[in-house]
């Protein structure tokens, strides 16, 4: 049997050591914090699930995925519709009738669709959209882009909209209905009892060894010379040193607080469009719980956005041509570790997972593994 590696307890190492463990193998799993489970750590404070790197709301299209999660926790129907305050100016999201409602007293689909129409001809946009600014005219007009697009994005990526590329607002949902719903993925929900029990149950197996406070780069070369298969999930620059040079993230900085009322703001994410307000989001945790928690306290987080600089926490890679040309130069390096070293995750592969993707990502490392 091989022995592995893992360095990482976040979902994608925990998930891949759970299952290496259930076919026999021996798991060393490293964790550089105090806890695992990674950004996906929740914590009871008050009576109340927080959550501690930022809102996760598990969603997923893929009922295998939905069904495999059930295995380590019940999950309640909570529904993602956060809201956006521009300047007091309270809207809901995604974009939809009650929004369009909100903003210019329509009331059918064909008189937003109409007042969006216009405003994308006002814009003169080009017919293909060389940056976000341009794309995000191109699809819901000046009045949402410029209350609920371009400062929010703005601050969360460090970069004016018009230096960012098109496609990370291609997608965007606009619905011409009276639906507040953000996801359209069937199944969705949130684990009663918080995330961090998931992850607790996939290593809870004798043969799986976790190692808390332990960080992978302090003792590099002596883990590269265990004999031992790596599963690495941290930063692939950082494993090579950087020796390409770094790879760009942004990461987030959190303020939690404890307030004396049962209900702060009346919703689990108001989001802050406007340029001026320097955070993006304001998180109630009790309410991804229906309000769950002791009664007459709530905890608050506010989420800001903040540039990477080596030792914070790297929470979104940022998709851009530079990043990708350089991230395939990473990759031909992995390929010379492959015998040894597989990277995997959020970091480990430089792109951007959902928590479905993650574990999904991880079963068919899985499969290549061990060919089931």
């Amino acid at each position: 049997m091989t022995d592995y590696l893992v360095v990482g307890s976040g979902l994608f190492g925990s998930t891949f050591a759970y299952e290496a463990a259930k076919r026999g193998h021996h798991v060393e799993v490293l964790e550089k914090r105090s806890h695992v489970a990674g950004n996906i750590f929740t914590k009871e404070i008050e009576g109340i699930q927080v959550h501690q790197y930022g809102a996760h709301i598990f969603h997923t299209k893929m009922k295998d995925i939905w069904e495999y999660v059930h295995q380590f926790a019940e999950f309640n129907n909570y529904i993602n519709s956060p809201v956006a305050n521009y300047n007091g100016e309270i809207y809901n999201l995604p974009f939809n009738m009650n929004t369009f409602n909100k903003l210019w007293g329509v009331q059918t689909p064909a008189q937003a669709q109409t007042k969006i129409q216009e405003q994308r001809e006002n814009a003169n946009v080009p017919d293909r959209p060389t940056n976000l600014e341009e794309q995000a005219l191109s699809l819901v007009g000046s009045d949402i882009y410029e209350k609920l697009i371009k400062g929010y994005t703005e601050k969360q990526w460090g970069r004016k909209a018009t230096q960012l590329p098109s496609f990370i607002i291609r997608r965007i949902p606009v619905r011409f209905i009276y639906d507040n719903n953000y996801f359209s993925d069937p199944y969705q929900g949130i684990p009663i009892g918080g995330y961090t029990q998931i992850v607790e149950k996939m290593l809870a197996n004798d043969l799986i060894d976790v190692k808390l406070n332990t960080d992978f780069f302090a003792d590099k070369e002596k883990y590269l010379k265990s004999g031992k298969r790596i599963i690495f999930t941290g930063m692939i620059d950082q494993f090579f040193d950087y020796q390409l040079g770094e790879l760009e993230y942004r990461s987030l900085r959190f303020e939690s607080e404890v307030h004396d009322v049962d209900n702060f703001q009346g919703n689990a994410v108001v989001n802050y469009t406007d340029a001026e307000t320097p955070f993006t989001r304001v998180i109630e945790h009790k309410h991804f719980e229906f309000g769950k928690g002791n009664k007459g306290k709530t905890v608050v987080t506010h989420e800001y956005p903040k540039t990477w600089s080596r030792g914070d926490e790297p929470y979104y890679p940022i998709d851009d041509k530079n990043n990708r040309s350089l991230y395939k130069k990473y990759t031909e390096l992995a390929a010379q570790q492959a015998d040894n070293v597989v990277f995997g995750g959020r970091l480990g592969q430089y792109r951007y997972y959902n928590m479905d993707q993650t574990i999904m990502s991880a079963l068919r490392l899985i499969k290549t593994e061990f060919g089931d």
